[in-house]
């Protein structure tokens, strides 16, 4: 007896040394982290929940397993001996395997035990299922069977097999030792109470697999890929597999009655051999049939055969991908656009995006990271009011990247270096004289020269702050360059996970492997640590149940303080006959938004998708976790946006699932696509910008992409999902007629290449030693047409700095190219388009009677620089119009001297 709680200690010690202790000392961790943000629900849930299964199923594994070696122990057994050469005696097996009757049974107990943890939230969402308030069309049964009940059904399945299957592995060895089984001759004797004892085993084994068949291999034919246009249950899945699935199950029923008589009877090799005989025939038959079925019966007459399955997967897909609430509306693809209509719309003219993300963050890079161990990670589309107008804007973080210090130390890395400073912002559409952006928002600190304060500028929280800092120490903090000096600050935010006691400090320090966390001088009690500082890492840490997009953005709040807004997903691969995408998922919603704020870390969590069974079940689940959107503050509830992965994934698919009717779906008659850029960028053409759509009365801002016909270039229609007010989340199609040709994106690219004046300024750009960047194609729906809009950057040679220096617009077969996009709509439309100019600089004032010399001199002078940067380049046509400038200049400089001689 002591010998057995001996090795009893001795197993359990030795995995809390190696799985217990690291486990409490990151499950303290936690702890602390989830307390600092307030989600303590969330970790207690999932802690007990996980808990209940280790020790439930680790009970019940240690139970079964004990028993049935117990039983298979009974008795007095003759000993086994293997003789070892030498003086050493020879070993009882028997009693070896006695012995390890307890630890062999604990182990095992504490893997399955370990394994289950991993169901946790499959658990959780059975005991919290809601119901979708739809039934399948085939079986009739809630979907809230398919998302809740069948995978719970599943994972208690697939642990009865495996204590039945372990039990068996583990009593054979011991029935042969023991002679209970003897192989003698090709034939198989057993001793009766054994036959009984593994009868039992192989017919529970046997019934696990028949209830496998009817709950969940059964329904999951609905998500079947056998037919060859579809996903979900044929013609051949309904009428052929499914009727032998059920007499498959009826088998295994019967066997394992057959099997257990067989034990009875002492027939147990007989009546086995029987049964699985029986089970793999009909399992052949299940496999094979179908094919056949398929490939004589249905594929002969497809279209007729599967057209009812084709409406269910239509139908489903559409449901479970947001699809059935597009509106659809028809142009006439016959709309003329005027200078009237260019100047109607001059909000969305001013919001042409002029600037493409790469050509930007290598600019900003290069113009305001400032010090080296700043980044700039990327760049997002915004629209703000500024100064009264209505403006789309680009805006790039400025984040610390602690791996570029230039000295790398703990007391940096750690202590000094804690975050990132401002922000970069400026509109989409203006530019310098000198081809470079405007910036509203610049340098450090930021200075804002419009009506977005920064008022709290420091980002401790970043897509790029990946390691844990200590603030409140006595190091002082470092905030931002000010010239030869630095600026120090000192962190007063929420955030964070306070040290407080000495002991905490050893656990930290246990778990970040570091010892100076515990010897540092400069941490003390008053000191908070911040962890977990990507908001990607955080949010995933947070609500480890969601599915994160992968652009999250920031916003600037009305009082100047910073927060990044993070969309989060409810997905699922269990909707009955949905289309599903590469990774399986067929279901997904937008239903979180989640805000962190940059200084403090704080989460806030807001329901976009109330409806949703599944944010339903997470937030019964999670109480006090989740709130209403219309709890979110106003000046962050007008930069919600709708997600871009989402709305990419719902234009792919629509592509496709904008055909309802059967015939037309399987002859593909109507198919779009996504027209394809040069870079292969399936999100060349999806775009963020303000405009009018068809129809309303108000500039608003929207995502968009258009679609093409497969196979051809023309376009065929466009999708836009609004974002602002009421309207957010409501999508839209516009469709032209199929007899109508209306440019697509790439027949516009083949026009602006054949552009003679276009190709030769391209040419001699290429051939003076710089780079042309040809920025994305726009295209700009305006008053039921389409207009189209490139612009080209010039990167000097050994330069990283892309500077605009074109902007080409194309409508219909008309392609022109200026400095401005004014001048590019001027020269198509004629006149002014009566917007504000995009290219920042002075305009070339006429020579006026009366003007003095001397500013007349310099006005020449303006002129002649600008004329010799533009030779430098090769812009041989502004080099002629300054040069001209410049000649009048001189004239009127001689006139007027002449005047002042003849006065």
């Amino acid at each position: 007896m002591n010998r057995r709680i001996t090795v009893i200690a001795f197993v359990l010690g030795f995995f809390f040394l190696f799985i217990g202790f690291p486990t409490l000392i990151g499950l303290t961790a936690d702890w602390w982290w989830f307390q600092s943000i307030g989600y303590q629900t969330v970790f207690l849930k999932q802690a007990v929940t996980q808990t209940a299964l280790a020790l439930g199923v680790g009970a019940i594994a240690l139970g079964f397993f004990y028993g049935n070696l117990r039983f298979a122990q009974r008795g007095l057994v003759p000993p086994v001996l293997i003789g070892i050469q030498g003086q050493t005696p020879p070993i009882d097996v028997t009693r070896v395997f006695r012995r390890l009757v307890w630890p062999a049974s604990i182990v095992l107990a504490v893997i399955l035990g370990l394994a289950a943890t991993g169901a946790w939230l499959t658990v959780l969402r059975f005991l919290y299922r809601v119901p979708f308030g739809v039934t399948d069309p085939v079986f009739q049964r809630e979907l809230s069977y398919y998302f809740f009940t069948m995978p719970a059904l599943s994972a208690l399945i697939g642990l009865v097999s495996a204590l039945t299957v372990l039990s068996l592995v583990m009593v054979t060895p011991v029935y042969l030792l023991r002679s209970d089984v003897v192989l003698r001759g090709g034939r198989v004797t057993i001793e009766p109470s054994a036959q009984l004892h593994l009868a039992l085993l192989l017919a529970v084994y046997l019934l696990t697999m028949a209830v496998n068949l009817y709950l969940v291999r059964v329904p999951s034919l609905l998500y079947s890929t056998t037919g060859d246009r579809f996903t979900g249950a044929s013609y051949a899945d309904l009428h052929a597999r499914l009727p032998l699935l059920r007499i498959l199950g009826a088998v295994a029923v019967a066997g394992a009655g057959l099997i257990v008589w067989g034990g009875i009877q002492r027939r147990l090799v007989r009546y086995f051999a029987i049964a699985l005989g029986g089970y793999f025939a009909m399992s052949v038959l299940s496999s094979v049939v179908p094919g056949l079925v398929q490939r004589f019966v249905v594929l002969p007459n497809e279209l007729a055969r599967e057209t009812p399955q084709l409406k269910h997967h239509i139908a489903a897909t559409q449901r479970a991908w947001g699809l059935d609430s597009i509106q659809l509306h028809d142009l006439s693809g016959e709309a003329e656009l005027t200078l009237r209509d260019i100047r109607a719309n001059t909000a969305t003219i001013e919001n042409v995006r002029l600037w493409d993300r790469e050509p930007l963050l290598q600019t900003f890079g290069q113009l305001q990271e400032i010090r080296t161990y700043y980044d700039f990670v990327s760049v997002d589309d915004d629209r703000y009011w500024i100064n009264g107008r209505y403006r789309q804007v680009l805006l790039s973080p400025r984040e610390l990247n602690s791996a570029s210090l230039p000295t790398r130390n703990f007391i940096n890395e750690r202590l000094t270096f804690t975050h990132g400073m401002g922000l970069t912002l400026g509109p989409v559409n203006q530019v310098t004289v000198e081809g470079l952006p405007v910036l509203f928002i610049k340098d450090l600190p930021p200075a804002s020269s419009v009506s977005l304060p920064v008022t709290r500028p420091a980002i401790y929280y970043g897509e790029l702050s990946s390691d844990y800092v200590f603030v409140g120490t006595g190091q002082a903090e470092f905030d931002y360059p000010s010239g030869e000096a630095n600026t120090y600050t000192k962190y007063d935010g929420k955030g964070g996970v306070p040290v407080r006691s000495w002991m905490r400090r050893l656990l930290l320090s246990i778990h970040f492997g570091s010892t100076n966390v515990l010897f540092s001088k400069d941490i003390n009690n008053q000191s908070q640590v911040l962890f977990h500082r990507n908001i990607r890492e955080r949010a995933r840490t947070a609500l480890p149940f969601l599915r994160w997009d992968n652009d999250p953005y920031m916003v600037i709040q009305t009082d100047g303080r910073l927060a990044w807004i993070l969309d989060a997903y409810t997905t699922s691969n269990r909707y009955p006959y949905a289309q599903p995408l590469g990774d399986g998922t067929n279901y997904m919603r937008n239903s979180v938004k989640l805000v962190i704020d940059a200084y403090d870390g704080t989460l806030e969590a807001y329901l976009a998708g109330p409806d949703d069974p599944l944010i339903r079940s997470y937030s019964a689940m999670f109480p006090g976790v989740f709130r209403p959107l219309s709890a979110m503050p106003e000046d962050l509830r007008a930069h919600v946006r709708y997600p871009e992965d989402f709305f990419h994934a719902q234009a792919v698919l629509y592509t496709t699932y904008h055909m309802n009717e059967p015939d037309v779906f399987f002859h593909r008659e109507d198919q779009w696509q996504i027209p394809a850029a040069s870079d292969n960028n399936p999100r060349s053409y999806l775009r963020h910008m303000v405009m009018r759509l068809p129809g309303e009365k108000q500039e608003e801002y929207i995502e968009m992409t258009p679609f093409t016909p497969r196979g051809k270039d023309n376009l065929a229609a466009w999708m836009a999902v609004r974002n602002d007010g009421d309207g957010y989340g409501h999508t839209v199609v516009y469709r032209f007629p199929r007899q109508s040709l209306v440019f697509g994106p790439t027949q516009i690219l083949n026009r602006i290449n054949q552009d003679t004046e276009i190709s030769q300024q391209v040419t001699l750009w290429d051939q003076s030693g710089s780079r042309v960047i040809r920025g994305n194609l726009l295209v700009i729906p305006i008053e039921g047409a389409l207009l189209f809009v490139q612009a080209l950057y010039l990167q000097a040679q050994g330069g990283r700095i892309p500077e605009l220096k074109r902007v080409i617009v194309a409508y219909k077969n008309q392609v022109a190219m200026e400095e401005t996009l004014e001048a590019s709509l001027a020269r198509l439309f004629g006149g002014a388009p009566g917007t504000a100019p995009a290219r920042e600089q002075a305009p070339a004032p006429a020579p006026v009677a009366g003007a003095p010399v001397a500013a007349l001199a310099q006005q020449a002078v303006d002129h002649y620089d600008r004329a010799i940067a533009a030779q430098r380049i090769g812009d041989w046509a502004t080099y002629g119009t300054e040069m001209r400038q410049v000649g009048e200049l001189l004239k009127r400089i001689r006139e007027e001297g002449r005047g002042k001689r003849e006065e």
